[in-house]
């Protein structure tokens, strides 16, 4: 993935984030959602690449989501091919009420290195790059926290673990509490989460549970870019899904994917606060238009940087380059 390729992609979730950042607070799920989307496309389009979304916010008749087949860019002659996966909002009700963490956020990858798969659900596990290879989804949580707790130096009651307040996870939170781990129950934003076991500072060591399978794909590129490790299994939620998974050329639709196999070979992954978090400022809007703070990561050299911006709008708030 070409490194200007990826200066572009900050300019696609500075976009998404500051026209979903005038939402913030103000109880419209779907109306930042839409405004994300929207800014994300339009973006997408103005880059000189042949992109294609394989891992998206829906399928293709659930407008104006950014579906999995959409084709965006200008796709001109010779403009490079890329598999792109996207959350425009990733942290939806963050974002209407106000909370921190929610993100801007996509991954791109050359052709064939992204997971192809419907809209479903993904259980994970996600530790940053001390703790890689000490997972194993297949074994109980009980067991991969005391591998963790090695692998860091820590006695597991010093461990935090990330996990989405569902009650999907009720027997999660049971078994990671009687293993004497302490808990950060989140109500979204789990690619955030899984990003924040890679930085000290946040003092978040492991992401268990069942979240979506794009933000899965998403957070194992990002992951890959900074040494971190991941596996997840796709949790189907009919027939249906199992059925156009088949379709998409997954084979065996339940086996312990690796970090690799979500998002392998040369990936990039951007992402822009929405609002205030753990590791990127939200945007802040100022007499003559906002400040962006934004992570770009490339897989290929380990490279992280971090991106403050200042964006003056033109004729109107929606301008943004």
């Amino acid at each position: 993935m070409d490194r200007n390729l990826a200066l572009e992609a900050v300019r696609v979730t500075e976009a998404a984030a500051i026209a979903s950042a005038r939402f913030m607070g103000r109880g419209d799920n779907e109306g930042a959602d839409r405004a994300a989307v929207e800014a994300m496309r339009r973006a997408f389009n103005d880059l000189a690449i042949d992109g294609e979304v394989v891992i998206g916010e829906g399928e293709r008749d659930e407008a104006p989501m950014l579906y999995i087949g959409e084709r965006v860019g200008r796709r001109e002659a010779g403009a490079p091919q890329v598999e792109i996966a996207v959350d425009p909002l990733e942290g939806t009700n963050l974002c209407s009420s106000g909370a921190a963490n929610a993100i801007a956020v996509l991954a791109m990858g050359e052709k064939g290195s992204l997971l192809r798969a419907p809209d479903t659900y993904m259980e994970k596990i996600a530790v940053g790059p001390r703790a890689r290879g000490a997972i194993d989804l297949r074994d109980s949580p009980t067991r991969n926290l005391a591998r963790i707790a090695e692998a860091l130096g820590k006695h597991v009651a010093d461990l935090t673990v990330v996990i989405l307040d569902r009650p999907r996870h009720e027997a999660l939170v049971r078994e990671v509490r009687a293993a004497g781990a302490r808990i950060k129950l989140i109500g979204d934003g789990d690619v955030a989460g899984a990003l924040d076991t890679c930085f000290p500072d946040t003092g978040v060591d492991v992401l268990m549970g069942t979240g979506g399978a794009p933000e899965g794909v998403i957070s194992a590129a990002a992951l890959r870019c900074v040494g971190g490790d991941m596996q997840g299994q796709l949790r189907f939620r009919s027939e249906a899904e199992r059925e156009r998974a088949r379709g998409m050329g997954l084979a065996d639709l339940d086996r312990v994917l690796t970090a690799d196999e979500l998002a392998g070979g040369n990936v990039t992954v951007s992402a822009t606060g929405v609002t205030h978090g753990q590791f990127l400022k939200g945007v802040r809007f100022t007499a003559d238009g906002a400040r962006s703070h934004s992570v770009v990561m490339r897989s290929k050299t380990g490279t992280i940087r971090y991106i403050e911006t200042l964006h003056r709008f033109g004729r109107g708030p929606a301008d943004v380059e």
